[in-house]
């Protein structure tokens, strides 16, 4: 008895096959980011600012991140494994990277924009198990390499800017360095879509490092010369070289990269080290990157020199600023930055709008707890120092009850003392908990996340999220927030909207039941979700979204992650409050350009 598909594959065989028609002309070209020598380059920088240069040159950008892990998506991976899971509209958590394009190039990407090894395996099965492929053999080459192909055409026809045609340019960063593993069906998937496009439709940028050594300083070259031969190996040649140095390459450096490399001079870029990163797209576009990529992709007549006068006086205005402001930041992976990266995008883009430069204190959440063996006596001491020496205290998101102690304390601290406080998801719920101990007097109140067995549950599981499944499971994604009213502080900050719409990553709620005491002790629930406008009368659980704190010059908490829609030019007005707040705390001006934005009162 013939196997499943059997007849059908033998029957396609025997087919008389037509010879393949030649590819059309791909509507949108491809920029190729790959890293050598060693990761944490900057390829996300580099494909972000490169994007930037080529969106100033009239040209439609999208943007895709490939990550080769077996991870479907970033959501169930750990901070300190792999930085911030970043959280777009449609719910997709995904890798950091895809936070730097969209606050650089202001678009609006979906999950599909971050492809990883688990989808296209599991997309690979899927269509494994229905018959697909006719009973035939599953390889990598050709279906694993076909999904991949198949999986970037598709999303790069996706626009993310608005506008309903395809983007002009989809620039595409392969996570890793070249030569991993894990990352060769891509590498092969890609020298096949080069191949096929054509090099009118296809560049490669290649982000190598540059190391000094010896007592001269001398930079070597040989890295990048090794990491092109491997590259070149894999069927894929470099038409521009990006060289990471921490001082701009010498001529005769650049002469050799060309010698053994193959690219052209005028083709090897130097991205030094900077100010701040706001000025990389200025050094790639004073290097005339963009002519090089317009000239490789044949788009002279559809773009223009770039204009950049608004992102170059964003940059400079930035070194310019002599007064900064100090933003105790209590959280629980404070010796990894990038855990909180959109946390500290967003302070930067709300201080700058407000003419101060941002100094964050890192504070170990457990160093603010007692001296025990969690917490050593000198950072106790240093923590609660630097704590009280700050002019704002923003606790983040997290999970897991490490350190929660010690951010009720610093709730505690900010209340007591009118300290500027904002509070993002587990920062507002902590402020809920704060309340009911030490307010109501509710001293066994805590979060089912950290206490299932209390009685003052004043923070629940939200009932329609899984127990038992990790991945994909919690409330995600961009949330209408209703305020209830429009004259309060954080609806104000907003330019009093009757709603607002922001992303959301928890699995927990404050509990309705705890509701009215907080509120009859002063802490004010001003937002609610989309159930608290829909339901009369009042229902029974709404999701409370956003509290206030009465008499207190700026004490907010919200449940959703405002951190993810901040921009450069737009900075989230949760952030920009609580810098407001900060510099009026500490008695220094602070110059607003952000219109709607109001101080609190």
């Amino acid at each position: 008895m013939a196997e499943p598909g059997e007849d059908a594959a033998a029957a396609a065989a025997a087919a008389e096959q037509p010879e393949p028609a030649p590819a059309p002309a791909a509507s949108t070209k491809y920029v190729l980011i790959t890293g050598g020598v060693v990761s944490g380059l900057g390829k996300g920088v580099t494909a972000s600012s490169v994007g930037v240069v080529l969106k100033a040159c009239g040209l439609r950008v999208t943007c895709i991140k490939i990550d080769p892990y077996l991870n479907t998506d970033a959501g169930t991976m750990s901070p300190f494994e792999h930085g911030e899971v970043f959280v777009l509209d449609d719910g997709g958590e995904v890798d950091l990277d895809l936070g730097n394009y969209e606050r650089f190039l202001d678009v609006t990407l979906t999950r599909d924009n971050n492809i990883t090894t688990g989808k296209i395996y599991q997309s690979v099965i899927e269509k494994e198990r229905r018959g697909d492929y006719l009973g035939k053999t599953v390889q990598v080459v050709p279906h694993v390499t076909d999904e991949i192909k198949q999986w970037i055409q598709s999303v790069s026809s996706v626009p993310v800017d608005g506008q309903t045609r395809p983007a002009d340019v989809c620039v595409i960063e392969l996570g890793g360095t070249v030569g991993d593993i894990e990352s060769m069906p891509f590498i092969e998937a890609l020298r096949q879509l080069s191949f096929s496009l054509g090099k009118d439709n296809f560049c490669l940028i290649h982000v190598s490092l540059v190391p000094v050594l010896g007592v001269v300083g001398e930079q070597k070259t040989k890295p990048t010369q090794h990491s092109v031969r491997e590259l070149r190996a894999l069927g894929l040649t470099p038409d521009l070289l990006a060289c990471r140095s921490a001082q701009p390459l010498i001529g005769s450096v650049k002469e050799k990269l060309s010698q053994f490399c193959h690219v052209p001079v005028e083709n090897i870029l130097n991205i030094h080290d900077v100010p701040n990163l706001w000025h990389v797209p200025l050094i790639l576009r004073n290097q005339k990157v963009h002519e090089a990529i317009i000239k490789q992709l044949n788009l002279g007549r559809s773009a223009g020199p770039p204009e950049l006068r608004d992102w170059t006086q964003m940059a400079e205005s930035y070194d310019d600023l002599k007064n900064s402001v100090k933003i105790a930041l209590v959280g629980k992976y404070t010796n990894l930055t990038d855990s909180y990266l959109s946390v500290v995008k967003a302070l930067l883009h709300a201080s700058v709008a407000c003419s101060l430069k941002p100094s964050i204190q890192w504070i170990a959440a457990s160093d603010l707890e007692d001296a025990t063996a969690t917490s050593a006596p000198d950072a106790h001491a240093k923590a609660w120092e630097t704590l009280k020496g700050s002019s704002c205290i923003l606790i983040p998101g997290g999970f897991g009850d490490r350190g929660i102690s010690g951010m009720i304390l610093a709730a505690k601290y900010a209340r007591e003392n009118k300290v500027p406080y904002l509070g993002i998801c587990l920062g507002m719920q902590i402020s809920v908990i704060e309340m009911s101990r030490n307010v109501l007097g509710l001293k066994d109140a805590d979060s089912e996340e950290f206490n299932s067995e209390t009685p003052s549950r004043v923070v629940m599981y939200m009932p329609e999220v899984s127990k038992t499944h990790m991945g994909n499971t919690m409330r995600l994604g961009c949330r209408r927030t209703f305020f209830r009213r429009t004259d309060c502080l954080t609806s104000k900050l907003y330019g009093s909207p009757e709603h607002v719409d922001e992303r959301h990553r928890h699995r927990y709620e404050v509990n309705p039941s705890f509701v009215a005491m907080l509120e009859n002790a002063g802490l004010h629930f001003v937002g609610c979700d989309e159930s608290g406008k829909r339901m009369e009368p009042e229902p029974a659980s709404t999701y409370e979204q956003v509290v206030e704190l009465q008499d207190h010059p700026f004490y907010i908490g919200v449940q959703f992650h405002p951190e993810f829609k901040s921009r450069p030019r737009r900075p989230s007005p949760p952030f920009t409050g609580l810098i407001l707040a900060a510099a009026e705390y500490m008695g220094t001006p602070a110059n607003n350009s952000n219109g709607h934005v109001g101080t609190s009162e």
